[in-house]
């Protein structure tokens, strides 16, 4: 039987308490026993998904975001979900290229749902009531087990 545990976070939609997300995701991580190469990288991955719901869902109306940390195995899934409004994702575009640019020469926006893709194993973005992105990291196996 695979061992699953889940544990949800509810915040206000504002900058400040990202930082509850991001040390929640710590503390899970490490207990799942990734490497810090990984947790930073998930760490970054699901700042960009609550920044877009922070700067995105609600305009200048207060709202709430919702974290959902499920572990399922060895796969940390991790679910922030909005109510406010949803944005289109355009699975037809194509990364923006950033080799050879100056680093005022990048947009803002439109780089996180990229930069989510390649730090996370899955990334999902779904429209309805809101907008929930899931994003999933498997740990590797570990060498004492191969």
């Amino acid at each position: 039987m695979v061992n699953e545990r889940v544990v949800t976070l509810s915040i206000p939609a504002l900058p400040e308490y990202v930082d509850l997300v991001r040390l929640t995701l710590y503390g899970i991580a490490t207990k799942l026993k990734f490497t810090f190469e990984e947790i930073e990288d998930m760490k970054v991955a699901v700042s960009e998904a609550c920044n877009n719901a922070v700067l995105h869902a609600y305009g200048d109306l207060s709202g709430n975001i919702e974290v959902t940390f499920q572990t399922l195995g060895e796969e940390l899934i991790i679910t922030v979900k909005d109510f406010g409004k949803s944005f289109v994702v355009d699975e037809s575009k194509e990364a923006p290229v950033m080799h050879g640019k100056e680093i005022d020469e990048i947009q803002s926006g439109g780089l996180g749902l990229y930069l989510m893709q390649a730090l996370m194993d899955r990334v999902e973005v779904k429209q309805d009531g809101g907008t929930a992105v899931t994003l999933s990291k498997k740990r590797p196996a570990s060498e004492e087990t191969a």
